[in-house]
């Protein structure tokens, strides 16, 4: 089933700009799969300008966001899946959204079946709801 965290991410960014204001991403620089400026990253996060005037080929997929951007004069092409990300708010004022870093766990490594220990990840309990009276 897919979260709600993609959604959240396009509705926070369109509502940040609309009001002319400059989207910031706040983002878990230690998630497997991340691609970035290994340079701007400080106690494990990184902060990204994604405003239209910064990046350029800005994707809010539902799996990741990948943009291309300038860092110290170098272009780089960033790839932040959507687990990785903590936050996105408005640098005006501070404004938008953050997210439970826990929410999401990093995916076990793939193995070919050959090397592996060929056991399954254990499954975490389904939230249930109970009616209270």
């Amino acid at each position: 089933m897919q979260g709600t965290r993609p959604y959240f991410i396009r509705a926070i960014h369109d509502w940040i700009v609309d009001r002319q204001w400059t989207p910031y991403l706040l983002v878990n620089a230690e998630w497997p799969g991340t691609e970035l400026p290994r340079a701007y990253v400080e106690d494990g996060r990184i902060v990204l300008n994604i405003g239209p005037n910064s990046v350029r080929y800005l994707q809010l997929g539902n799996d990741e966001i990948t943009f291309s951007a300038r860092f110290g004069g170098q272009p780089m092409q960033v790839r932040v899946p959507i687990a990785a990300v903590l936050g996105i708010y408005a640098r005006e004022n501070g404004e938008g959204l953050f997210f439970d870093g826990d929410e999401y766990e990093p995916l076990p490594p793939v193995t070919d079946g050959a090397g592996g220990s060929g056991s399954e990840p254990e499954a975490k309990p389904r939230p249930a709801l109970r009616v209270v009276k």
